[in-house]
């Protein structure tokens, strides 16, 4: 459980008011439009993001030394 409440707090904190966020919030606050119809879409759209990032960083792992992506996470 460590590890989901740290990932929930990064992720958490950094997508506070981005590009995302204010764009949900657009839509949401548009006349005839369902929010939980934006909340939905937006949550599944994130959802999918994370998956992928997710996929990529688990194969990535196992392909590339934890050397090297500290030293291109630095770039």
């Amino acid at each position: 459980m460590q590890t989901f409440w740290k990932v929930f707090s990064i992720v958490f904190v950094a997508e506070l008011g981005d590009k995302t966020q204010l764009a949900t919030l657009l839509f949401a606050g548009q006349k005839n439009v369902n929010p939980c119809l934006v909340f939905a879409g937006s949550a599944a759209a994130f959802v999918l993001a994370a998956g992928i990032g997710t996929l990529a960083g688990g194969w990535i792992g196992r392909h590339v030394s934890p050397e090297r992506l500290r030293w291109i996470a630095g770039l």
